[in-house]
């Protein structure tokens, strides 16, 4: 029996503002490559946006499958509550009910992809499924250089040990270390960073380390993949990424959806995964590594398996259906005015 997801589900809201709304009202130049970001609306949550894409995840593959769904893990940096778990509303939403076990998880854009680790671990030894959450309303700052790329959407995987999968994970590895680039206090709206240092000691350090470790414990090289997908923050970190690896441009390319819907932290790297699989074919290698801030990376190896031709994910669609907004409207949407 083979590891690793069997569907995939993803909600990225129709609203966006374009960046260059921003560069007018500010006086300030926009990241290099982005070009627009999806914005939540005003009544859209973390919870809201992944009840939805798991949602999307029951009506591509069989809604009965629910009914082995043993766990069920979420994963944000912008929860509704600070106390009452996302996972178990989430769960009565959708339609799973008595016997599992839920719980929330943090660690900025990595939540999605940690809670994916404990996914895996847990199908390995059991007959059931899990069900894995990654959803953010990310919000910067007016003014601030974050406002620029904090996107919103969200991304659901149901995770499973069968003989036939979307994706097969072949390894996966972690790198971790105390690195506080990124945080929010409790009783803060906008999150704080470092500028310029979340660049070379956190960003890079965490997703070359864990790409290195997981190219080393597979003895796999750069050549034999087809698509790499990097966690994107803005458009110039995961190619670059790339590069010092030794992935190609055209293998990273597919992935950067950043530049239509923006940084939606946790769900940021899942979602350029989904997109990814628009266009992949069975037998496909994929390098993934995510980033959260804090900091660590998780690095996986996929292989796209056969079940890739009836629970194809089509991710284009959804960047294509948008709904323009001013940067007056974008403000009511964040709850800044």
């Amino acid at each position: 029996m083979k590891i690793g997801i069997e569907g995939v589900g993803f909600y990225v809201p129709p609203f966006r503002i374009k960046l260059s709304e921003i560069e007018k009202v500010w006086g300030k130049q926009a990241p290099v490559g982005v070009e627009e970001k999806s914005v939540a609306c005003w009544d859209e949550d973390s919870l809201t946006m992944g009840v939805e894409a798991a949602r999307s995840l029951f009506e591509r593959v069989d809604s009965r499958l629910k009914r082995r769904v043993t766990r069920i893990f979420f994963g944000s940096e912008s929860p509704v509550y600070a106390v009452n778990p996302t996972s178990t509303i989430l769960a009565e939403y959708v339609g799973i009910e008595g016997e599992y076990n839920a719980y929330d998880t943090q660690f900025a854009c990595k939540a999605g992809t940690g809670t994916l680790i404990s996914a895996l671990d847990f199908v390995k030894s059991s007959s059931s499924k899990a069900l894995v959450v990654a959803s953010d309303k990310a919000l910067g700052r007016p003014r601030d250089a974050l406002e620029f790329t904090a996107g919103s959407g969200a991304v659901a995987l149901l995770v499973a040990k069968q003989k036939e999968l979307l994706l097969e994970v072949l390894s996966y590895t972690s790198f971790s270390s105390d690195t506080p680039d990124f945080w929010r206090g409790a009783e803060e709206k906008f999150p704080s960073h470092f500028g310029r240092f979340t660049g070379e000691p956190a960003y890079f350090k965490h997703v070359l380390s864990a790409g290195k470790l997981i190219l080393k414990k597979t003895g796999l090289k750069p050549q034999d993949f087809k698509f790499a997908v990097f966690h994107m923050p803005n458009y110039k970190f995961p190619v670059r990424a790339g590069k010092l690896l030794g992935f190609s441009f055209d293998q990273v390319r597919d992935s950067l959806i950043v530049k239509k819907i923006g940084n939606c932290y946790s769900a940021s790297a899942l979602l350029g995964l989904t997109a990814v699989l628009e266009k992949a074919k069975r037998g496909d290698l994929i390098f993934f590594v995510s980033y959260g801030s804090g900091a660590g990376s998780d690095a996986f190896i996929f292989k796209v398996g056969p079940l890739i031709d009836i629970f194809r994910p089509k991710v284009s669609p959804a960047l294509e259906n948008k709904i323009y907004i001013s940067y007056e409207k974008y403000l009511q949407f964040i709850e800044a005015i």
